[in-house]
């Protein structure tokens, strides 16, 4: 477990580092569904067979689910704002690369470092998380997790036009303008996080966790390609299994791990990542196959025989949706939680895919069933980085929901992989070409159902977490906010008040809890009112150390005798100044 410092943290944020983090999410995402309009073409454009071509959109995907977990990390030791403008530089380099090259080899380099910048949106969520007010938070959060979904259905559309029209590399160049806009947006109104980790980057657990996720990501894309009981696809997925293992070994054996496994194993923080695969697999359903079906001609009998650029438009209301349920959410998570605004998304994605079955005969149609999913993932979406935020410790925002925002395209290579080998096996071959059929649709829409359908499941067993309305908020917007409702709750371990040394409260003084063995074992901030609480894992000496800005540091010894009791003590700080 790693200990945690913080500066004085910023009370207040100006009201444009939410639109700001939003829009860097956004052009993150858009990495993934920009050759979407011109997947099929690809392998004539490189010069490539259609199996090498793939390699372009896997090289992102594995990039991006690499260093996800990793950038999160790297922004709770060093700063997430710096690890966000680094990211979106990477991805920036990376389209100028793909933008100048027709060679498959270069290109799928420039794409692995566009994927590179998946990391940025669990740093912009670790962001808001440690700067804004909470009234503020649950629809900042919710914002920043739907950016994953806005940016890949608003990029299909703008995407299919611009390959309509020019040049396909000009999709590059745009994506590299608007990096460089994200980069300097955030250069100017996005403040550096006041909070840190203590500790060094775990390179080993980085260099495992990169290594299992690429032999287990190459088989589930590469598998239908390669045959699903071929060796290779086998010997892969076997090898991930066993590197997975070791490192999972040596992260609960060294003493700052990449990933807290510990906090992992949570209830609600593995269900939460659980449920999040299924969310991941739902939404890249509608994304491979309604603007396939659109795109069919007429003479097949079911295909609606749209343009390129008029399909994206009718699949753009699922983007649209997401980032106008924002908003939506924040007001029901207030209420009733996190929780039940994710159950609740759930069951609209279930509706939205079960009424899809019988909404396939024209256009119109599709925009009623993108609209009704739009709504569903957008509030599933949103929900998952409030119910990561009030499950681990502060100082874990970032690689917590960098591993969430991982557990979510895990969902979306599953989803492509098992997708993509339903419509090329229901297939009907005609002149040599595979046009899928609606057969092949329709099973693609039920396993879509069947994943929300486990989704569900899963969310219904995560922990109810107390009472709705004001304590609900809490819940959902900061973690020591939370800690403190947990103590209070559970009554045992210890509460009181920090005051300074004229007996006034101080607020937001951090306050440690330390065992026996000198290890962390639990940590908030003081409330407005100066009053905190700390649940204790089990009984025996403790220290509690307490410091504030403008405060000198203060270490206090205490027993807890593992009643039900809360043990009340108040921290006086001395005077004097001290940077934490």
């Amino acid at each position: 477990m790693t200990h945690t410092t913080t500066d004085q943290p910023t009370s207040k944020a100006g009201g444009a580092v939410v639109p700001v983090l939003a829009f860097a999410g956004i052009v993150v995402a858009v990495m993934q569904t920009l050759l979407v309009p011109v997947i099929k073409d690809l392998p004539q454009l490189l010069g490539t067979a259609p199996s090498n071509a793939t390699w372009v959109l896997t090289s992102t995907l594995l990039s991006g689910a690499v260093a996800t977990p990793i950038m999160g990390r790297l922004g709770d030791l060093f700063g997430k704002r710096r690890m966000l403008i680094l990211s979106l530089a990477v991805m920036v380099v990376g389209a100028l690369v793909s933008a100048l090259t027709s060679d498959l080899l270069t290109m799928i380099v420039g794409r692995a470092l566009q994927g590179f910048a998946m990391g940025a949106i669990p740093l912009g969520i670790g962001l808001m998380r440690d700067m804004l007010p909470r009234e503020r938070l649950g629809s900042a959060m919710a914002l920043m997790s739907s950016s994953i979904g806005v940016g890949g259905g608003l990029a299909l559309p703008a995407a299919a036009m611009v390959a309509q029209h020019t040049n396909w590399h000009a999709l590059f160049y745009g994506a590299a303008g608007l990096g460089v806009l994200a980069i300097a947006l955030t250069l100017l109104v996005v403040p550096e996080s006041p909070m840190r980790a203590e500790g060094s980057f775990d390179l080993v657990g980085a260099l495992g966790l990169s290594v299992g996720l690429v032999l287990l990501l190459l088989p589930i894309t590469k598998g239908s390609d390669w045959g699903w009981s071929s060796g290779t696809t086998l010997g892969l997925f076997a090898a991930a299994v066993a590197v997975l293992l070791l490192w999972g070994l040596y992260e609960l054996r060294v003493k700052a791990p990449l990933v807290d496994l510990r906090t992992t194993a949570r209830r609600e923080v593995l269900l939460t990542n659980l449920a999040s695969i299924m969310v991941g697999v739902s939404f890249y359903v509608v994304s491979l196959v309604l603007p396939q079906l659109l795109q069919l001609p007429k003479a097949t009998g079911y295909g609606l025989g749209q343009s390129m650029v008029v399909a994206g438009l009718c699949v753009a209301p699922l983007g649209l949706t997401m980032m106008f349920t924002a908003p939506v959410y924040a007001r029901l998570s207030a209420r009733y939680g996190p929780r039940t605004t994710l159950i609740t998304g759930l069951m609209i994605i279930a509706v939205g895919y079960g009424g899809g079955l019988g909404l396939m005969d024209a256009a119109w149609q599709t925009i009623i069933t993108s609209v009704i999913l739009g709504a569903g993932i957008g509030l599933a979406y949103s929900s998952l980085p409030a119910l990561i935020v009030g499950a681990v410790p502060a100082s874990e925002t970032g690689a917590a929901n960098g591993l969430n925002t991982l557990m979510r395209s895990i969902g979306t290579s599953v989803s492509s992989a098992v997708i993509g080998m339903v419509l090329a096996n229901t297939a009907n071959n005609v002149g040599g070409l595979a046009i899928p059929t609606m057969h092949g649709f329709h099973i693609s829409f039920l396993i879509a159902t069947a994943a929300v359908a486990v989704g569900l499941l899963l969310a219904v067993f995560l922990p109810k977490g107390g009472r709705p309305a004001q304590h609900t908020q809490l819940r959902a917007s900061s973690e020591e906010d939370a800690a403190l409702e947990r103590a209070e709750e559970v009554l045992r371990g210890f509460r009181g008040r920090v005051l300074d040394a004229d007996g006034a409260p101080v607020a937001r003084a951090k306050v440690t809890l330390i065992d026996r063995r000198g290890r962390q074992a639990g940590a908030t901030l003081s409330s407005e009112n100066g009053t905190y609480a700390l649940a204790v894992p089990a009984e025996g000496p403790y220290v509690l150390a307490a410091k504030a800005a403008g405060h000198g540091p203060l270490a206090s010894s205490a027993t807890h005798s593992g009643d039900e009791r809360a043990v009340e003590l108040d921290l006086s700080l001395p005077a004097g100044a001290v940077t934490a």
